[in-house]
């Protein structure tokens, strides 16, 4: 596929994607969905990706969603789009390695709910976060709703959602909605240095640590625990990921994954 709004590039494990319409703030439109569905597909099936970093081009992560697509929608129609962007969203979660969205700017209405399917969120002291829906009738339509009481509380999220205000970045660090706060200009290179990071570590123990959390949460507390010790075992044996990371700690060496 010949992409238009998105670059990528893989580098030492990493995936980097940006989200490049920057004329438009990097909205989101039917484009940009087919593009990321594509694409993450492919990701997902190359075994040398190990770590994903989403950005924006420009002074926006992603604004929001296309509007101007937007505003002759029938009811039907825009449950349709709703259910596009639910779908690609759930996909990006769903990816088996960790995804980190670097906020460069705007994190606005369908960019947040983009950041939010990220598995954590870097952000620049620039960034500005919300669901702004309101202001225009409307309410989140790709999982805002769903995910971002998730990340910050329920009262957290019913606040930001009714009153459509607009965060800045300490303010998201405060309530959990990013995990750091980066100087603009060392933004990509302080997430990609956690990427590299993490794309050192154990890869299937990463993998499985992403799948014993995001799993485990819709579960029961036991049954969590039993998904737990299920994949913890898995990581044992003779040429296990487990016994190659054991052995080198013992032997006081870098472990051969």
């Amino acid at each position: 596929m010949e992409y238009q709004i998105l670059k990528h590039e893989i580098n030492e494990g990493i995936a980097l994607v940006t989200v490049s319409r920057p004329q438009a703030l990097n909205a989101l439109n039917t484009l940009f969905f087919k593009e990321m569905d594509h694409l993450l597909a492919a990701l997902a099936q190359n075994n040398s990706v190990r770590v994903m970093v989403l950005t924006g081009e420009g002074k926006a992560f992603v604004a929001g969603a296309d509007i101007a697509e937007m505003v002759d929608k029938s009811a039907m129609e825009g449950s349709g789009f709703s259910r596009m962007g639910q779908n690609t969203f759930r996909s990006l979660e769903k990816m088996p390695f960790p995804v980190i969205a670097a906020l460069n700017g705007f994190a606005l209405g369908g960019g947040l709910e983009l950041a939010m399917a990220c598995d954590f969120r870097i952000a620049s002291n620039k960034a500005k976060l919300g669901q702004p829906e309101v202001n225009l009738g409307l309410i989140p339509g790709f999982a805002g709703t769903q995910r971002l009481p998730r990340l910050v509380g329920m009262a957290n999220a019913l606040y930001l959602l009714s009153t459509a205000e607009i965060i800045d970045a300490a303010e998201a660090l405060r309530i959990g909605l990013v995990q750091k706060v980066t100087e603009p200009e060392m933004l990509i290179d302080e997430t990609m240095r956690i990427a590299r990071l993490i794309a050192s570590k154990g890869p299937k123990a990463v993998q499985l640590i992403k799948v014993a959390v995001r799993k485990g949460l819709g579960m029961e507390f036991e049954a969590g625990n039993d998904l737990e010790a299920m994949h913890f075992g898995s990581l044992f044996g003779a040429k296990s990921e487990g016994e190659e990371g054991m052995k080198a700690f013992l032997e006081k060496r870098p472990p051969v994954w």
